[in-house]
């Protein structure tokens, strides 16, 4: 299987559970079960990201933000585009303190707005993978 495949289906599915969580009622549980699957999601569209700008665009990048930066650089995101994703790296950082739940709620609000733009990213990357 084509390498970029592969890690655009674990992105996929990663991305199906976080927006699966989201539709259902608030919660202190769905909450935490949110964020935990925020933070595994963020880490497999950023890899995917990085392994389609590598094999696809011939660019390497080697951390998220650097990633989305590229991203924005040939023109897979808008400049808010990429300002709400180098935020969204920036949430994920933190949700090792979601014990804290002003913080936990502060980034639970914007989930659904990253499921969104990390949803548009793989939509990309899936429409650009060469020989599929």
């Amino acid at each position: 299987m084509n390498i970029v495949l592969k890690k655009y289906t674990d992105a996929r599915n990663a991305l199906n559970t976080l927006e699966e969580i989201l539709s259902l009622d608030h919660s202190l549980i769905q909450r935490d079960a949110s964020l935990q699957r925020f933070e595994y999601t963020v880490e497999a569209v950023w890899k995917c990201l990085k392994i389609y700008l590598e094999t696809q665009e011939g660019i390497t990048c080697v951390s998220p933000k650097a990633c989305f930066r590229e991203a924005k650089n040939i023109g897979i995101l808008s400049d808010e585009g990429c300002e709400l994703t180098l935020n969204m790296v920036d949430d994920r950082n933190l949700t090792t303190h979601t014990y804290h739940a002003e913080l936990a709620e502060r980034i639970y609000a914007h989930l659904k707005e990253y499921a969104a733009i990390m949803k548009n990213i793989l939509d990309y990357v899936r429409k650009n993978i060469d020989g599929c």
